[in-house]
This record gives structure tokens, sequence and C-alpha cells, in this order.
């Protein structure tokens, strides 16, 4: 009687194991598949919403070609020419002409999209293009003029629609809806098959189908795209509209799939993606399978095992209970002596193995806070502002036209060494010295392009060999230059002093600029400490997380007002002896 009653409690308790098990896995599995779905979505929105960034880029610099255009002396002059009245243009037009196609052909081959640019003149009636030099139809030309990019439908000979998309630009912009009375006018044009192309290589792997669509305009497909199913998918989504960057799964065919979208800023066409949820959810239920079948097997496994154990399980089970008791104590250090070659002594031992790992998971988890902390920085320290980049390389074009080589030379130079710089983000930490080194490439920059500009550096001579973040004071003496200095034509006064007291480093910028009100400084103040928001400034709120992070309280970005007149930028931050000290405390 005893035997048997033991048996059946012992076999009532591994059921009773494997039911929240069981559960567990269930609860655990649904978990899963969400997170993955929701995973699937993150990466796939992030890859559409680059490929939207690179499409959207390409358009928005065809659409700066005019504004360039009209600015150029050779073609400027097109509206002080007149037609003589016959059908040939004079040796002096006819000169201009050429050397404007000749422009017009490099700006068309800047780009390695097939694009075509059209400048229309109607002082001398023509229209001119890279090849060729024509008359217009005026009534046509005004029937198409339109605000933004238009689109048109072109006849394709392989059956999927062919698009172009124009651009039209008047001078002087009070003319645009009165043509004739306008200096010049300018088109640009590209086909779709420039999208297409880069849908194809978006395509990559052969997984993804991306396709363009507009409700009015139709649909971009890449070349391997199933064209009637996502005209169907399409019909679907007009049906029930996806949010502007959101997600959803799709039931068609008797299949899910999970679909992606991103709208155009630029065009207003939206970017859409699916992906069949099958292809990826097969592993998920080959698992599942394979634990029921498992849960079976060790059920059964469970008769015999308790069965030949239950004799011998009164002593070993004590053992087990009293060292349970003091791990739930948090007595990591028990440990149970096997004795013997019983099933015990494999359990004992498989339960040192166990608090074997368990102890090593915490110091994983340890390592993974720290990991984690790093990424996070390295991800803040990696944003760079791609204006100034551009306004650089103005700079160089406007001194090449003007054929000042010392100024391009002294240009290059300069931002050379500014991006060799910025792009090493290699090292946590660098010498105080070396930032302060690329603060002055920065400002003999800025320089260039504004002569009023003076700065001074102030650096002991103890601190340049003094450990700092990367890329935290830049951001502030770009501020200070681009908000405060640049607005104001009386300023252009920079001083960025760095000084440092019982281990407490301080490195204040100055400027002479327009500055803040103390309620404009307040609510700035309060924003850096929020998530960021459009209307932030990403490097000010970037140099103030970082810090933080880094350093923990105390750590940071303060402003105020500046004794110059302008605004006063400070950072703030233990040494670095003194942070590490500070980071383990918070992590233990």
């Amino acid at each position: 009687m005893p035997r048997s009653n033991l048996f059946k409690k012992m076999m009532a308790l591994i059921i009773v194991m494997l039911i929240p098990i069981m559960g567990l896995y269930v609860y655990s599995n649904q978990t899963s598949t969400d997170v993955l779905r929701e995973e699937l979505h993150e990466s796939s929105r992030n890859q559409l919403q680059f490929f939207q960034h690179q499409v959207d880029t390409m358009i928005q610099s065809i659409s700066l070609w005019p504004n360039l255009l009209l600015h150029d002396p050779d073609i400027s002059n097109l509206k002080d020419m007149n037609a003589t009245g016959g059908a040939y243009l004079d040796l002096d037009t006819m000169t201009l002409v050429k050397r404007i196609q000749q422009k017009i052909s490099i700006q068309e081959n800047s780009l390695n999209w097939e694009s075509s640019l059209m400048i229309y003149s109607p002082s001398l009636q023509r229209v001119i293009t890279a090849s060729d030099v024509s008359s217009y139809d005026h009534a046509e030309l005004k029937s198409r003029l339109k605000q933004g990019w238009q689109v048109k439908p072109l006849e394709s000979a392989g059956g999927a629609a062919d698009y172009v998309f124009s651009l039209i630009t008047v001078s002087p912009y009070s003319s645009f809806h009165r043509p004739e009375n306008a200096n010049l006018i300018i088109e640009v044009q590209f086909k779709s098959a420039n999208i297409q192309r880069m849908l194809d290589t978006f395509k990559g792997d052969g997984q993804r189908n991306p396709f363009y669509y507009k409700a009015d305009a139709g649909i971009i497909f890449n070349r391997a795209s199933d064209q009637p199913f996502a005209e169907e998918l399409v019909a679907h989504l007009d049906d029930e509209s996806l949010v502007p960057g959101g997600h959803k799964v799709v039931e068609l065919n008797g299949q899910s799939y999970l679909v992606n979208d991103e709208v155009s800023s630029t065009t207003g066409w939206t970017l859409v993606d699916y992906l069949p949820l099958s292809e990826v959810m097969s592993p998920i239920e080959k698992s599942n399978r394979l634990f029921y079948t498992s849960v079976v097997g060790l059920l059964l496994m469970g008769l015999i095992v308790v069965y030949m154990l239950y004799a011998q399980v009164q002593v070993p089970m004590r053992q087990l209970v009293t060292s349970f008791q003091k791990l739930k104590n948090e007595d990591y250090s028990v440990r149970l002596q096997p004795k013997g070659n019983s099933e015990f002594s494999f359990l004992f031992t498989r339960f040192n193995s166990m608090v074997a790992q368990i102890q090593d998971l915490f110091g994983r988890v340890y390592l993974e806070k720290i990991h984690v902390r790093e990424a996070k920085l390295k991800q803040l320290q990696s944003q760079i502002n791609p204006h100034f980049f551009y306004n650089c390389f103005s700079f160089i074009s406007s001194m090449a036209k003007l054929k000042n080589y010392e100024a391009i030379i002294a240009m290059s130079q300069n931002l050379s060494h500014y991006y060799r710089y910025t792009t090493r983000q290699e090292r946590e930490f660098v010498a105080l010295s070396e930032e302060m080194d690329l603060i002055v490439h920065y400002l003999d920059i800025q320089q260039m392009r504004m002569k009023r500009l003076s700065f001074e550096m102030h650096l002991p001579p103890w601190l340049k060999h003094k450990q700092v973040p990367p890329l935290v004071i830049q951001p502030l003496v770009e501020n200070a230059v681009l908000h405060g200095i640049e607005p104001s034509l009386e300023a252009g006064r920079v001083i960025v002093r760095a000084e440092e007291e019982d281990g407490v480093m301080t490195v204040t910028v100055d400027d002479d600029g327009a500055g803040m009100t103390e309620q404009e400084l307040a609510a700035l103040t309060k924003k850096l400490s929020l998530p960021m928001d459009e209307e932030m400034s990403c490097g000010l709120w970037n140099v103030h997380q970082r810090l933080h992070l880094r350093y923990g309280e105390g750590a940071g970005l303060t402003l105020a007002r500046s004794p110059l007149g302008g605004l006063r930028a400070t950072l703030t931050w233990l040494d670095s002896d003194h942070a590490k000290k500070r980071e383990q405390e918070e992590l233990t």
C-alpha cells in the first residue's frame, strides 16, 4: 500500500509539473510569435524608410536643378535675348545656346538616373534641351503648369505601366499662371524606370516584393513582381487603408501576409512591401510539434523512472529540498555531494550544474547591461548633420567657379581633418586636445564662409590629455555659429574654454549672437531631459544624453546667457576615473 501511494504521489507530481510547463510554453510561444511579428515589422519598416529616403533624396536632388540653373549666368542671359522673327537664331544666340546645352548635358549626367532638362525661353520662343533647340506650344505648356511633381502615364510595350514625373519652375514665380510673361521656364523630367531599377536592387535576395502605388495614378512594379497579386493587394488596401508608416496582417488566397508601407513626402506615392507569414512561422510550428512529442516522451519515461526510484527517494529528496531552500535564500554556493552511481547522484550533479549556470547567468546579465549601455552611447554619438557637409561642398563649388584655388585647398584640408575625426567611431574616449583640434578645423571652415567670424580657444596644457567622449563639444560650437552668429550681422565671436576643479570637468562655449530669453532658455533646458521631438535640436539633445548616460546624474549640458551677449553652453562631467567608479556603483 505505501508503495502504491508513493508511486501515485510522484506521478501526480510529474503531471502537475508538466501542466505549468506546457502552459508557460504555450504562453511563451504566443509571446515569441508576437515579438517575431513585431521584429519583422520593425526590420521591414527600417528598410522601407531607408529605401524611401534614397528615392526621395534622388528626386529632391533633381528638383534642385531648376534653381541651380536659374542662377547660371548663361541661362540668365536668355531672358535678354529676343527672337528676330525668323526661323534661325543669330550667331551670338547660337553660341550662347551651345554653352547652355553643354551645361544641361553635364547636369543630366550628374546623377545615375536617366533624366531630361528643358529650358523654355518666352523671349526666344524656343525650348532648349541637351541635344535640340525647337519651338514650343505656349498653350500646351500653360495647360501643364501645376505645382509640385506631376505624373503622366506612358504606353509600354511590355504590358507594365510606365510613368513620366515632371516638375516645372517659372522665373519669376509671380508669372507661374501667366507663362507668357515669364523670363524663363525650366522643366525637369524622369521616367519611373529609374524607380523600378531601384526596386529591383531593393528586392535583392528575392524574399520581398516591393512596389509603389498611388490611388489616382497607378502602380510601379519591380521587374520580378507578381503583378496580379500586387493589384489585388492594392485593391484590398484601398478598402482597408494602412496607417501611414504602419503595418497589418492581410488574408489573401488563404494565406496571411505581413504588409508594411511608407509614404513618400516628396511625390505622395506609397512604397508597399509584403511577406508571407507562413515562411516565417514554419520553424515555430515545427518547434511546437517537437515540444509536444517531447512532453509525451517525458511522461512515459517518468512512469519508468518513478517506479525505479521510489524506494530510495526519501533521504535524497530531503537533501534536495534543503538545498533548494538554501537556493531560494540566494545562497548560490550550495552544492550536493553525489554518492555512488545511483540516479540521484546524476540528479545532484545536474543540480550543481544548474546552480553554476545560474551564477554564470548573473554574470552574463551584468555584462549584457554594460553592453546595452555602450550600444546606446555609440548609437547616440553616430549622428552627423549632413547639411554641414553640403554647405562645404557648395563653398568649394563656388570657389571653383571663381578660380580661388587657395580657398579650395584650405577648405578641402580642413574638411578632410574634420571628417577623418568624426568618422572614427571605434574609440570610446579621445584626448581633449584632439576634440579641440576638431573645433579649430570646424571654425576654420566656417570662417571661410563668414569673414566676420573670430574665435578663441583656451585649453590649459595640463588638461590636453584628459579623456572625453568624442563629438560632444563640436555640436555646441556648431549651434553657436548657425543659430547665434549667422542670423546676426553684428555677431562674429566664439570663445571655447576648458577648466577642471575638484575632479569636475567643464567646457564652456560662448557667442555674441542674439541669444535667448529666459523663457526660451527654460523651455529648451526642459526639453534636453525629455525624449527628442521634431522641434528639438538633435545635436544639443545628443550631447546631453550621451554625457548623462556615460557619467550619470549631474553630468550633461546647461544653457545660460553669455557675458558676450549671446548664449553660453556648458558641459559638465566627472573626470574619467571618478566616472568609472560611479558607473560600477550604479550597475551593482
